[in-house]
This record gives structure tokens, sequence and C-alpha cells, in this order.
């Protein structure tokens, strides 16, 4: 055993058993709960709502479904004065959770060819921008953001509400994305006691008299810096949560 390893020994045990357990191979588990996660959907039908009509810049009649369900989250429940107050922000902290269809070919009333879109939302915010014409406003100003940026197209922003239909051709499912488990998570009870009993304990052993002044400037040095990466989660829109990738090539 060299002088460096006599300085680490300790700490680079215990270091190898946080990082290197596994479930079920009899030593302490970090995360038990842990597994790989893979995205998964539920399959939504929604209800028809409201349907608006406009154009898009090139003249074309767009139709856009706002529909609903109660499998759709809320946004958070302010008042209109509340939210006044928030457009006054610089970047109002406020989101309405919504599900943007795919585009689907319709006809319109008097047999021509159009567009509709089909945006969900949960069932109590559609109750809310019906009886609230601030909330209505700001709803169609943001659907209008979301629908644009989706598709790349650009959208009047004069739009008329159908006052005898519902929705302009069949309601699409929509596949709503679960919310998936972290992959990173709280050290258990015991875990998290092991970690602070051992921190409370010296990691550096004695050393031999006859140590050389090299060995201890070896054993003196910084060390490196590992390289961190940090990924959101889901990739696209708000992350629900945040990955940390560590890479450490010298742990075995």
């Amino acid at each position: 055993m060299t002088d460096k390893t006599l300085l680490h020994a300790e700490e680079d045990s215990f270091l190898q058993q946080l990082l290197l357990n596994s479930p079920g191979s009899g030593e302490m588990n970090l995360f038990p709960d842990q597994t790989e996660d893979k995205p998964q959907f539920t399959i939504v039908k929604p209800e028809p709502g409201v349907c608006v009509k406009t154009k898009d810049n090139k003249g074309e009649k767009i139709f856009v479904n706002i529909c609903k369900t109660s499998q759709m989250p809320s946004p958070k429940d302010i008042t209109e004065e509340e939210l006044v107050q928030l457009l006054d922000d610089e970047v109002p902290d406020y989101r309405i959770p919504m599900s943007i269809g795919e585009p689907h070919a319709e006809l319109d009333k008097s047999g021509k060819g159009c567009t509709a879109y089909d945006v969900m939302i949960s069932d109590e915010f559609m109750a809310k921008i019906i009886k609230s014409n601030i909330f209505h406003g700001f709803f169609m100003s943001v659907l209008y953001e979301g629908l644009e940026n989706k598709f790349g197209i650009m959208l009047e922003r004069n739009w008329t509400q159908l006052k005898n239909r519902k929705c302009l051709g069949n309601l699409h499912e929509h596949h709503i994305r679960a919310k998936s488990k972290p992959r990173i998570l709280e050290m258990s009870q015991e875990a998290a006691a092991a970690v602070d009993e051992r921190q409370t304990k010296s990691l550096i052993s004695e050393l031999p008299s006859e140590v050389s002044s090299a060995a201890l400037r070896e054993a003196d040095k910084t060390p490196e810096e590992p390289e961190c990466v940090i990924i959101q989660e889901p990739k696209t829109g708000y992350p629900e949560f945040l990955v940390a990738e560590v890479k450490l090539p010298k742990v075995h």
C-alpha cells in the first residue's frame, strides 16, 4: 500500500460504498426506490368547449377548438386583480397548463377547406375564462403564442368566437405526459444517518514517521474538479426537475 493510499484508503473505501453499491447486493442502498424511468403518457379524449375563428398571415381560415378535460391540471387560482398585477411584471410568473394537438384539415360552413387546432385545458380553467374577460384575453394571448411557436405560423390577433358550435370537426385524442419519477431521489434515513456518522470521524489515518516529503506534497495536491452536466427533464418546455450527471473516471 502506498503512502497516498494510507492517506485516503478509508475515504476511498467509503466513497466506493456510496457510489458503487447496488440493490440486492447486501450493501447499503442509498436510493432504494430508484429505477430507470421512461416517459409515460395518458390518452385523453377532450370535451368540446368553445371554437374561435381567425386567419393566418396568408389569409387562410384558422379554427381553434378550445376543449376541456378534468385530467389536465389547473393553473394557480388567483383573482383578476392579482393577474393584472402579474401582467405589470416584465416576465409574468403565471403558467397555464395546456395541450396543443396537431393541425387537422376540416371544411367550414361554406364547404371550403380550412385548418383546425385542438387546444385542451382543464375544465376548471375553462369555466374561469368563460366568466372573466381578463382571464380570457390573457389566455388567448398565451394560446396564440403557443400555436405560433409550435407550428411556425403567424396568426391575426382579430378573432371571432362561434356562437352555434363548440368545435369544428372531431376532437382528437391527446397524449398527456404523466409526471415521471425524478432520477435523483432523497437519501433514505438509514443512508443519511450513516453518512452523518462517517462525517464525524476523521478520514485521515496517521502516517508513519518515515513518510517522505515528496509523498506529502503528492498527497496535498488539490483534487481534480469533476466534469458535471446539468440536464432538464423533460427536454422541452418548463422543466419538472434537473438531472446532474457527474463524471468520475477515477472511481472504479
